[in-house]
């Protein structure tokens, strides 16, 4: 009798273990309203089907999964595409692709350009991302953006952007957008564009030799790139990186506590041939760390920045009244 009240028990206990599996499952996933999923087992195969379904000027979130796979789509999230949150089932394994480049001919002959190179449009507003890898796949081929963010208050946590040249537009000179805990990488002017963008605690990494910033910063604007906590780094002993170059005269570029690797030059920074950017643009650091803090070798023209300037470089400060949903409040 002891031995079948044992065994009845333990096929309870199985029963209910599978069972609370389900359940837990289910509600895993009814926590999203969208499930992406390349091999048809989810709501849609793309991620364009997806985003095509969320209503316009939806005022509610709608959450949206994407499960493991490689989507190579060239994806436009269009303006009226608000308040969606994008999550992936895993940083490495969920992969947006596309291998458009600058010189590449259109079906009418003409060149795409550094914009028509971009696998991913951002226009919406209020979006968010997370676990997801970005890559532009054209190789070392010129201009190929992985991503263009034009869209205000979009924000990126954990997520990867992989490319050579333009990696990161980051397009829109409107647009707030804040990245936590990123990796981008990429050789000349890899992040790039008038945006004001916050990146924390993320990790830039040059490959072969060039610029990781070409700001654009509009004339009038307190903030262009604010960089805090990050890590500066590099493929090879011999990669020489600055810090950035000014893609326009009002570039503002600040690099707040970070790590920077030996591939970073001494003198840091470059005025992109043309002198009279050195009156104009707007380059400073503040407590930098590493064998590329090279705080007295820095070009003439760039700053060094006090506790009392540094301590402006709140999020409050740099994206006014909006607060990323995953912001790190304090400084």
């Amino acid at each position: 009798m002891k031995v079948q009240i044992r065994l009845a028990f333990l096929f309870l206990l199985l029963l209910t273990t599978i069972f609370s599996g389900c359940v837990m499952g289910k509600v895993k996933i009814d926590q999203y309203d969208i499930t992406v999923d390349k091999s048809g087992k989810g709501d849609y195969k793309t991620l364009q089907e997806a985003i095509d379904a969320v209503p316009n000027f939806r005022k509610s979130i709608t959450h949206i999964l994407i499960k493991n796979g490689e989507y190579k789509e060239k994806i436009v999230l269009a303006e009226s595409k608000q308040n969606i949150h994008f999550v992936g089932e895993s940083r490495e394994n969920v992969r947006i692709t596309y291998d458009d480049y600058a010189s590449k001919k259109n079906a009418f002959g003409e060149e795409l350009g550094t914009s028509g190179s971009a696998g991913f449009y951002i226009y919406g507003i209020d979006i968010y991302f997370e676990n997801i890898t970005f890559a532009n796949t054209a190789g070392p081929v010129g201009q190929a953006v992985a991503v263009l963010v034009a869209g205000d208050k979009v924000q990126f946590y954990r997520c990867s952007f992989l490319g050579f040249q333009d990696t990161l537009y980051t397009y829109g000179k409107q647009s707030r957008q804040y990245y936590l805990e990123c990796y981008i990488e990429g050789t000349v002017d890899f992040i790039f564009g008038s945006s004001t963008a916050l990146f924390d605690k993320c990790v830039l990494f040059g490959k072969k030799g060039g610029y990781y910033t070409a700001a654009s910063t509009p004339e009038g604007r307190e903030f262009g790139y604010v960089f805090r906590y990050c890590e500066l780094k590099g493929d090879t002993p011999t990669s020489t990186f600055l810090l950035g170059r000014p893609w326009r005269p009002y570039a503002k570029t600040v690099f707040l506590h970070c790590r920077m690797d030996d591939v970073v030059a001494p003198r840091g920074w470059d005025n992109w041939g043309k002198v009279e950017n050195e009156h104009t643009v707007y380059y400073a650091e503040y407590k930098s760390i590493g064998k590329g803090a090279y705080a007295t070798d820095r070009v003439a023209w760039s700053k060094s920045i006090t506790d009392q300037e540094a301590a402006k470089y709140t999020v409050g400060n740099v994206l006014g009244d909006w607060t990323p949903f995953k912001a790190i409040s304090s400084f």
